[in-house]
């Protein structure tokens, strides 16, 4: 074995951890014993393991616990339990855990030996992987269509600022004319003689506001069918990339 691979013992008997060591030291492992699950946690946090070899029953945290904490936190790393107790209930949970194999005692060292080389030939079972690579792409995929949307919107808005604030620019001066004109009429009212005259400057400022209107409604309506278009392409572009 080229390089030496590290087994974690979990067992609150310690003549098991010295049977593991006695049999796989001189094989290229290195053997960490743990004297129960709270131990083999806190180990796992802190170093790499190749493998872990756990007793089914121990106090506080049996050893089913303990492979489904594992397989929960560092699915890649192969389980083994050992048991002297084992039941179909038990084996069936072990299974549904990610447990890889099954050690039954009493232990020989052909079987810790034999167990120790299959678990370090075990890998991740592959139907999982591309689930988990799917998974970012699409995220990635849902995060770029709203950055493209807001990138277009905001073209847009640059692109049709200046001439929205041409047509603020052309129109401000006939709004403060027209609201004059309603403060003054709505004095000029009060007088009936007034009414008459009243009426024909109504009609004279219609007439000359009439030609500024409609330039700014020439000079807006180009770039507004601009934006529209912008805005109706960048859609069907981030519609047509999410289909994808």
């Amino acid at each position: 074995m080229s390089a030496l691979r590290k087994v974690l013992v979990v067992d609150d008997d310690p003549v098991v951890g010295k049977s593991f060591n006695r049999v796989l030291s001189g094989k290229g492992y290195v053997v960490v014993t743990a004297e129960d699950g709270y131990d083999a946690l806190q180990k796992l946090q802190s170093e790499t393991y190749d493998a872990v070899f756990t007793d089914l029953r121990m106090p506080g945290m049996n050893g089913l616990e303990v492979a489904e904490r594992i397989k929960a936190r560092q699915p890649w790393v192969p389980v083994v339990i050992v048991t002297g107790y084992g039941s179909k209930t038990s084996e069936e949970r072990a299974r549904a855990a990610g447990v890889t194999d099954f050690l039954h005692k009493p232990l020989s060292p052909e079987m810790i030996e034999d167990s120790a080389a299959k678990a370090m030939l075990w890998k991740v079972p592959a139907a999982a992987a591309p689930a988990e690579q799917a998974a970012p792409a699409a995220t990635a995929a849902e995060e770029e269509a709203p950055g493209r949307f807001a990138v277009l919107k905001n073209m847009a808005l640059f692109l049709s600022a200046p001439f929205v604030g041409l047509v603020y620019a052309v129109l401000l001066p006939f709004v403060g004319m027209f609201m004059l004109a309603r403060i003054g009429g709505k004095a000029l009212m009060q007088r009936p003689a007034a009414r008459e005259a009243l009426s024909y400057g109504k009609f004279v400022l219609k007439m000359v506001a009439a030609p500024f209107v409609g330039l700014a409604y020439i000079l807006a309506f180009p770039f507004v069918g601009l934006a529209m278009l912008i805005w109706n392409g960048g859609k069907a572009l981030i519609g047509a990339r999410t289909s994808e």
